[in-house]
């Protein structure tokens, strides 16, 4: 989305809106966990969309916004959910964003509007009644079942989970996503659950409908309605507790392992596989080596161990061209994107891959090694998270039965064990560690031990 982009208002007292919104969004945007721009300055706003969705004079008004937050060298574009009421409740304080002065809304309050239950029994009585208001089309699946009808009453209540989008739980019957960070195209957190569905996989929860805007003939995916797995256990939590009790995890492990690649093998069959050749390769290496040589300026600690590192990626280079293969994939898989259901059964979530990288970007065919990579770093980490801390030894040995656990797991599906192709592997596990160190000198440097630890391991021959 351009800045020439036309400004689409359903509601009447959009002239003026953002203007008087903007000394209050300024102060409170950059406090959001789900705000990308930390730590640079927001030099203004400008207004995307707005849509009326409850009228500003009743005791609740509600606005869906698209605002574009400038902050050289770019801006990011998030969707806002902007309640107003002449004043907040207790129970709504976190929720405040401020009190208006002037323009269309001046003397009322405005507020987060997903803490508010009215506000957030607006968004799914127009998934109910596939609604459209504005630019906003409220959709669902057209191959769904016909007794699948979204039942009328259920409770909302936001989640407290950090994340980067915003959760609400209607009733214990489905959670509605709406993704902040707003990019034009189509979310592979739609586009890959809804694939899965088609060809029958039961590891993700299939699609029961969506919010898009079109906007110049770009389409914008805004959110996604599923149904809410109760009873369900975190993987990362799962994990936490029992390492903390000294509880082997080895077989749940491999049951991780065997839903990845249900997963893995559901998405070959429903989406492109292609062949790894140089037009591939080369930018993926480049992609690596070009992210260690950042990593390494920021991060001095990184740079004796650099000639190992870059060892991995002059590896993957080397490997003959068209002897791999890449498809869709997860793209961020961990501990904490896993659900394991009472039954013992795991699910995947989130597929809309790492949301610091550009949307094109993820919906890149990968090697599956990819997400194995992601998931053996998070057993590294769920190890040596254990409080109270553990011998290293011990936990490098937690750590190790859990990979070798997943990979068997897999290879039982698949036949194709990752641990077989180790110039692959060791080149994205790598990249992984090299990320993480980056991360966590910027924003928890006492964790910074995990990823050198692996760091060292990978450059240990």
């Amino acid at each position: 989305m351009s800045e020439s982009e036309a400004v689409t208002r359903a509601a009447s007292a959009a002239s003026g809106l953002l203007p008087s919104l903007d000394p209050l969004l300024r102060p409170w945007l950059p406090r959001q966990r789900w705000f990308a721009g930390k730590g640079r300055p927001v030099s203004g706003f400008s207004l995307v969309a707005a849509t009326e969705l409850l009228p500003p004079g009743g005791r609740i008004g509600l606005y869906h916004l698209l605002v574009r937050a400038h902050q050289p060298p770019r801006g990011d574009c998030y969707q806002l959910l902007i309640g107003t009421r002449e004043a907040l409740p207790p129970r709504l304080a976190p929720a405040l964003i401020g009190h208006v002065t002037e323009g269309p809304l001046a003397g009322r309050t405005v507020y987060d509007a997903l803490y508010d239950p009215r506000p957030a029994e607006v968004l799914l009585e127009a998934l109910r009644s596939r609604a459209r208001i504005g630019g906003l089309r409220f959709e669902r699946d057209e191959d769904a079942e016909p007794g699948a009808a979204i039942p009328p009453g259920l409770v909302p209540r936001l989640s407290t989970a950090e994340q980067s989008n915003s959760s609400v739980v209607y009733g214990d019957a489905y959670v509605l996503k709406l993704f902040r960070r707003i990019a034009p195209g189509v979310n592979p957190d739609l586009e890959l659950p809804l694939a899965l569905a088609r060809e029958g996989c039961a590891r993700v929860p299939a699609p029961t409908g969506w919010i898009r805007a079109d906007l110049g003939g770009e389409p914008l995916v805004l959110g996604v309605l599923q149904p809410f797995l109760p009873g369900v256990t975190d993987g990362w939590e799962l994990a936490l507790r029992e390492r903390a009790k000294g509880q082997d995890f080895t077989a749940e492990a491999r049951e991780l392992g065997r839903a990845t690649a249900d997963v893995h093998t559901t998405l070959a069959r429903a989406l492109p596989v292609v062949t790894l050749g140089p037009a591939q390769l080369e930018p993926l290496v480049a992609g690596m080596r070009g992210r260690l040589d950042a990593a390494v300026r920021a991060v001095p600690a990184l740079l004796p161990y650099a000639p190992g590192l870059r060892a991995a990626f002059d590896a993957l280079a080397g490997i003959a061209p068209g002897s791999r293969t890449a498809q869709r994939v997860h793209g961020d898989l961990h501990l904490g994107q896993c659900l394991r259901d009472p039954s013992g059964r795991w699910s995947l979530i989130d597929f809309e891959g790492e949301p610091a990288r550009p949307l094109a970007e993820r919906r890149m065919p990968q090697p599956v090694v990819r997400d194995i990579a992601g998931m053996l770093r998070s057993f590294d980490y769920a190890a040596r998270s254990a409080r109270p801390p553990v011998p290293e030894d011990t936990a490098a040995a937690w750590a190790g039965a859990c990979r070798d656990a997943y990979c068997a797991g897999y290879a039982e599906v698949t036949g194709a064990d990752p641990r077989a192709d180790a110039v692959l592997l060791r080149a994205y596990e790598t990249d992984k560690a090299v990320y993480e160190v980056v991360y966590e000198a910027r924003h928890r440097p006492d964790w910074l031990g995990v990823p050198l630890s692996a760091v060292a391991r990978l450059t240990s021959g």
